[in-house]
């Protein structure tokens, strides 16, 4: 697996900020979990960020990064990516607009995806269930064109 380029520049984040709107206490753990996730274009299981944690906090334990990612994911700061292999993954998305993910199983990449059939999907589940429609999780998984392209020469695919 390649390592992938950093997305953005942690300094453009405003995490307290971030952090301070949705009532969250501003740690420094907390920040720092978000830094990471930021810095990368890859989801990251939750024992990659204890990994990476460890690096900046002499004392940190597993149970913290599982609390913190949940709180987080939670309120929409960061992404949970369900892989097939039944993990939680997990993925700090600038993107507030509604969308969806492609999650390359290669690379691990993660890309937007500007297209919703909820519209659609609410009728469907109107006229043929009776239903109402609450919320919805799409999540495409795939290889990305590197990735596929690689697959192809090794005929693995």
């Amino acid at each position: 697996m390649s390592t992938p380029e950093k997305r953005c520049d942690a300094a453009d984040a405003d995490f307290p900020n971030i952090l301070r709107n949705l009532n969250l206490k501003i740690t420094p753990k907390r920040v720092a979990i978000l830094d990471i996730l930021m810095n990368e274009s890859a989801y990251l299981s939750p024992e990659e960020i204890w990994t990476k944690m460890k690096k900046r906090f002499r004392r940190i334990g597993l149970p913290t990064i599982y609390r913190n990612l949940e709180e987080l994911s939670e309120r929409n700061i960061i992404s949970k990516v369900a892989h097939p292999n039944r993990q939680l993954y997990y993925y700090f998305c600038p993107n507030r607009s509604h969308h969806h993910h492609f999650v390359c199983l290669s690379c691990r990449n993660v890309e937007d995806i500007n297209f919703c059939a909820l519209n659609k999907l609410q009728k469907e589940v109107k006229r043929k269930l009776n239903g109402k429609v609450i919320s919805h999780i799409l999540q495409v998984n795939g290889y990305c064109r590197n990735c596929l392209n690689q697959k192809e020469e090794k005929n693995e695919i």
